[in-house]
C-alpha cells in the first residue's frame, strides 16, 4: 500500500515497520512538510495517490467529510487513536496487524475513513 503518514503519528520505528512490510511509505520530514496544517497534509497524499495514516482522528474525521460533501475524493484516511491507558496504545506491530487485517477484508481503502485500533 502506498502510504503517507502524517506528523501525529509518524515514528522511525512505524515507517521501518511499514517498509519492512513492504508497503512503500513517505513522511513529512522526508517531504518537506513538517509543519503544515492538515488540510495541506491530505491535500500532498491525495496528489501522490497514498492513503493518508493519522493519530487525529477527529480533524481528519472533519476533512474527509468536506472532502466528500464537495464532490471529491481520497485514497483514503486510517486513524490510530490513543487510549486512555497508554499501555494499550496502538503500537507499530498492532497497527501492521490491523492493517492486513483490513487489507484482507476490503479490496480497496480508497475513499474511506477507518479507524485502526477497531481492525486490532
Amino acid at each position: 500500500m502506498r502510504m503517507y503518514i502524517d506528523e501525529d503519528i509518524e515514528s522511525e520505528a512505524l515507517v521501518r515497520a511499514l517498509r519492512k512490510s513492504s508497503h512503500d511509505v513517505e513522511c513529512p520530514l522526508e517531504t518537506r512538510m513538517t509543519g503544515e496544517s492538515d488540510a495541506a497534509q491530505l491535500t500532498y497524499a491525495v496528489e501522490q495517490d497514498r492513503v493518508l495514516v493519522t493519530g487525529n482522528h477527529e480533524h481528519f474525521e472533519e476533512l474527509h467529510k468536506l472532502v466528500l460533501q464537495a464532490g471529491g475524493s481520497h485514497p483514503g484516511i486510517l486513524t490510530v487513536r490513543k487510549d486512555n491507558d497508554r499501555r494499550r496504545d496502538m503500537k507499530p506491530h498492532h497497527i501492521l496487524n490491523a492493517l492486513t487485517r483490513l487489507e484482507s477484508f476490503l479490496q480497496s481503502v480508497r475513499g474511506g475513513f477507518f479507524c485502526l485500533n477497531d481492525w486490532r
